[in-house]
């Protein structure tokens, strides 16, 4: 596995630098960006926590980076915080840019099994295994000081990352996940594309199914989730599935918290930031 990595961009923001690297995966067999944030304490002082934020469909690197301000906060709480694209690149699969909900921009964190993607689609296996292993060789980081945070699909991500490895993040952060992925009509696409059609296999990505079964270290997850959201009444976040899968299991404490009057976009999850930032410094600063 090639660990090099090529600064593509980068700006000074609250005394830190933000920062856009590139590097060929060998697990997607194909060249990936991701933002990095890099805290003024990075210079100073040694095995920095680290917070990986993975985002939701359509986007790339460039959306939290730009839109969510958590640069702010990161800088505050001496935080390193990674942010990947949403999926490989650069294949043209048939049908592969044909909708926003599959393909390119919706990778949707699995490990495919299915042609033409599963030699490529396999985000899980980057985000849990070759990014973090890429940025422990490039930066001053602690990797068992991490957590893991999300939007939409990419909160299904960060929670499906945390439920299935238990211990290798403190905690979890999540925006308006899709909680449910087996049950709204994103997931039952995305994940017969990917993974097939045994829905038993499907459980093994699915965040409400994994935390009825997890067992390891006691986890918190904070979940914000706007009640002006039209995805959660069009059914295709669930997260109150996740709710009642977590109260059944005394390892994990879900704060559920509902915000009245916000939608699933960004001017939600910039207002709600540093609480979310708050919370993971408590488990990994």
């Amino acid at each position: 596995m090639s660990k090099a990595i090529k600064l593509v961009s980068q700006s000074k923001s609250f005394g830190g630098l933000q920062c856009v690297y590139e590097h060929e995966s060998s697990i997607l067999k194909c060249n990936m960006k991701f933002g990095c944030y890099l805290p003024p304490q990075h210079d100073k002082k040694k095995n920095l926590p680290v917070v990986y934020f993975l985002s939701g469909l359509t986007c790339t690197e460039q959306n939290f980076i730009m839109k969510s301000g958590f640069q702010r906060f990161a800088a505050k709480h001496g935080i390193v915080v990674v942010n990947p694209d949403t999926s490989p690149r650069g294949f043209d699969f048939p049908g592969e840019h044909d909708s926003y909900d599959f393909g390119s921009g919706a990778g949707f964190y699995v490990n495919a099994t299915e042609e033409p993607w599963k030699n490529n689609y396999r985000m899980y296996s980057y985000i849990t295994g070759e990014l973090p292993s890429v940025l422990s060789s490039n930066f001053n980081i602690n990797v068992n000081k991490s957590a893991i945070s999300g939007h939409s699909m990419g909160g299904h991500g960060a929670l499906i990352s945390a439920l299935k490895n238990p211990g290798k993040y403190k905690c979890v952060s999540v925006f308006a996940p899709i909680a449910n992925p087996t049950e709204c009509p994103w997931g039952v696409k995305a994940f017969t594309g990917y993974l097939g059609e045994n829905k038993a296999a499907w459980k093994q990505y699915d965040a409400t199914f994994l935390a009825k079964d997890y067992d390891g270290p006691k986890m918190e997850i904070l979940l914000d989730q706007g009640e002006d959201d039209p995805y959660l009444t069009d059914k295709q976040l669930l997260p109150e599935n996740l709710q009642n899968a977590c109260s059944g299991n005394k390892l994990l404490n879900l704060n559920f918290r509902k915000q009245p009057g916000y939608d699933h976009g960004y001017y939600f999850i910039s207002t709600f930031m540093e609480d979310h930032f708050a919370f993971m410094a408590r488990h990994i600063c």
